[in-house]
């Protein structure tokens, strides 16, 4: 297994209050180092404009590395909560590069997981809009990279986290070489993710009211979207690891544990197992309970490497 991170990704500085901050990674990387010491963490290249455009539209992708700031301090805001700083521009590269790095890794036979401890995250970017404190698409890129730089033809993207992947899913929901499995609180932002939406038949969206705890994930997971994500034959497994879904992040009411975050991990590199040779990348979106990611992220790693 491999761990990616990069100094950069500290760089990004969304401002005072706001929850995405660099603390975040850092508890990621520190609680991995801990429970770890021997796991040597590497640093992956930056996307290039061209790997990005292959899912986002020039002019996101100029609004994000091309806006300056006179100042280290000064702050451009897309939205309420998704700012630009002057480190936001590398951060978001190299964010995305890991995901492109890690899947020529797995692809290329070096290793079988990575877990990729980035930001900003990234699931809710869309083609052409930056949101949700997500500037680039980290994992759409490196879904958009399996398919085109490898061949692939079936690409799982399974995304955990609390919130919908409004961006994930609306940038894959018309292409039948990737499937899309979500399950999410609702109502909660961003408001999407129904039931209902489902693509072209690769879409599988699964809403979890507030207060669903751990019986009904882990059923969901085992009695619906495993079996989907199985009967698929997925060539590879990429992950939106979110961690906000944890009974103790106060951006959301679900009831989950840092225990629910392992079994699906190690259910999940099962299936990968059977299908992908083992390959597997995940990528860290939300979680904003430092000590609640801290513990939910170590439940992650530890089945990748378990499983």
């Amino acid at each position: 297994m491999r761990l990616y991170t990069h100094p950069a990704c500290l760089e990004h500085r969304p401002g005072p209050g706001n929850p995405e901050s660099p603390a975040r990674l850092e508890a990621v990387v520190e609680a991995i180092s801990a429970r770890w010491p021997d796991q040597r963490w590497e640093h992956p290249r930056a996307a290039t404009r061209a790997e990005l455009m292959r899912v986002h539209r020039a002019d996101l992708v100029a609004l994000i590395l091309d806006s300056r700031f006179d100042d280290a301090d000064d702050t451009l805001h897309i939205d309420a909560e998704t700012v630009l700083s002057a480190g936001s521009a590398e951060a978001a590269l190299h964010a995305a590069g890991a995901g492109i790095h890690a899947v020529d890794a797995v692809l290329g036979g070096q290793v079988r997981r990575v877990f990729c401890a980035v930001r900003p995250p990234g699931h809710h970017a869309t083609a052409s809009e930056a949101m949700g404190f997500c500037l680039f698409n980290n994992l759409a890129v490196a879904a958009a990279h399996a398919i085109d730089m490898h061949g692939l033809t079936r690409v799982a993207i399974i995304d955990f986290d609390v919130h919908h992947g409004n961006g994930t899913e609306a940038i894959f929901a018309s292409d039948a070489r990737v499937l899309y499995l979500s399950t999410h609180q609702s109502p909660l932002f961003p408001g999407t993710g129904a039931a209902s939406d489902v693509g072209i038949g690769n879409v599988i969206n699964r809403p979890m009211a507030p207060h669903t705890g751990s019986g009904a994930f882990r059923g969901l997971w085992s009695g619906d979207l495993l079996p989907a994500l199985n009967a698929f034959r997925p060539q590879i497994l990429l992950l939106s690891a979110g961690f906000d879904g944890h009974r103790r992040d106060p951006m959301a009411d679900l009831q989950l544990d840092a225990d629910d975050f392992g079994w699906l991990t190690g259910e999940l590199g099962a299936i990968a197992d059977r299908h992908a040779s083992g390959r597997i990348v995940s990528m860290l979106e939300g979680g904003y309970d430092l000590n609640a990611l801290r513990e939910s992220a170590i439940a992650h790693v530890e089945a990748l490497l378990r499983s």
